[in-house]
C-alpha cells in the first residue's frame, strides 16, 4: 500500500513539473510572439516613414478649394497643395488639428498633400498667445490667393494677337468655366474681333481646353490643348469698312490650340482653324484671366 501510495506521489509530482514546465515554455512563446509583433508594427512604421519622410503634425490656419496653410510643432506656415480632390478629407476647416504625408514640389515652400488624417476637430493652441503666433509669410498667402484664383469655377479675361494668313490683328475676350467632367477639362467659350489690310473678322469660338498632367495643378505654370468649333463671319475687300453685318460671309470652321497657363493669371496659345479658307491658318494669342 505504501509503495501505491509512493509511486502515485511521484507520479504527481511528475505530472505537476511538467505542467509547470510546460506553462513555462507557453509563456514565453508568448512573450516572443508578442515581441515579434511589436517589432514588426515598429518596422512597419519605419518603413512608412522611410517611405514618406514628409509627415508632420499641426493646426489648419485656412483652407480653400485647392490649398491649405497649416501651422506644424515648430511655429512655422507650410501651404500644402490637394492635386487630387480625393486627398482633402470631410469636415476639415481652421483650427483642425491634421497629421499630413506630403512629397516636395519644385517649389520652395510649397508642398503636395499625399494623405491627410484629422487628429482632432476642435483642436485650439493653448500654449501660445497671440503674440507668439507669427503671422504668414507673405509669400505664401500670396501663392494660396493665385492657387485659388485658378481653381475658381469661372473666369473673364481678355486676350489679343496676331493671324498669318491672311494678316490681321485681334483682340478679344474670354470666359473659363469648370471643371466639368473631369477636375482638368474647361470650358473656354471666346470672341475674337481681328481687322487687317484686307480682311475684317469676327469670331465666337465655342472651345475646350484639357490641361495636360505633365505638371502638378496650381504650379506655377500648366500646359493645355483644346479644340472647339469656331463660327467666323469674315469681309474681305479694299472698299467699306464699315462693321456691318450685312458686309460679312459665315464660314464654320474647327479650331485647334495649345498653350501653357500661368498661375498669376497670364496665358499663351497658339491655334489653327480647318474648314474656313478665309480664316487665318494661324493665330498667336497672348492674354489675361482675372
Amino acid at each position: 500500500m505504501r509503495g501505491i501510495r509512493a509511486l502515485f506521489v511521484c507520479w504527481l509530482f511528475a505530472v505537476t513539473l511538467g505542467l509547470s514546465a510546460l506553462a513555462q515554455t507557453s509563456s514565453q512563446s508568448n512573450q516572443a510572439q508578442t515581441s515579434g509583433s511589436s517589432a514588426t508594427a515598429q518596422a512597419s512604421s519605419q518603413s512608412d516613414q522611410a517611405q514618406h519622410p514628409g509627415t508632420s503634425e499641426g493646426t489648419v490656419e485656412s483652407v480653400g478649394r485647392q490649398t491649405m496653410l497649416v501651422r506644424t510643432e515648430d511655429n512655422q506656415s507650410h501651404l500644402f497643395i490637394f492635386d487630387n480632390p480625393t486627398v482633402r478629407p470631410k469636415g476639415l476647416t481652421a483650427g483642425t488639428r491634421i497629421r499630413i504625408i506630403s512629397d516636395a514640389t519644385d517649389e520652395p515652400g510649397v508642398r503636395k498633400a499625399i494623405r491627410v488624417t484629422i487628429l482632432d476637430v476642435a483642436a485650439t493652441p493653448q500654449s501660445r498667445t497671440a503674440q507668439d503666433m507669427a503671422p504668414p509669410p507673405k509669400e505664401l498667402t500670396s501663392i494660396q490667393r493665385d492657387i485659388e484664383r485658378q481653381a475658381r469655377r469661372w473666369g473673364l479675361g481678355f486676350r489679343m494677337g496676331a493671324g498669318l494668313d491672311p494678316e490681321l490683328f485681334l483682340i478679344g475676350v474670354h470666359a473659363g468655366i469648370g471643371p466639368i467632367f473631369s477636375p482638368d477639362l474647361y470650358f473656354r467659350p471666346n470672341v475674337e474681333f481681328a481687322f487687317g489690310e484686307l480682311t475684317d473678322m469676327f469670331a465666337l469660338n465655342l472651345e475646350a481646353a484639357y490641361r495636360l498632367p505633365i505638371s502638378f495643378r496650381g504650379g506655377r505654370w500648366s500646359a493645355y490643348v483644346g479644340a472647339g468649333p469656331g463660327l467666323n463671319f469674315v469681309h474681305q475687300g479694299v472698299g467699306n469698312r464699315d462693321i456691318s453685318f450685312s458686309n460679312f460671309d459665315y464660314e464654320t470652321g474647327f479650331n485647334m490650340f495649345t498653350g501653357i497657363r500661368f498661375r498669376r493669371g497670364t496665358f499663351a496659345e497658339v491655334k489653327t482653324s480647318l474648314w474656313a479658307p478665309s480664316v487665318p491658318t494661324v493665330r498667336a494669342i497672348v492674354g489675361y484671366t482675372f
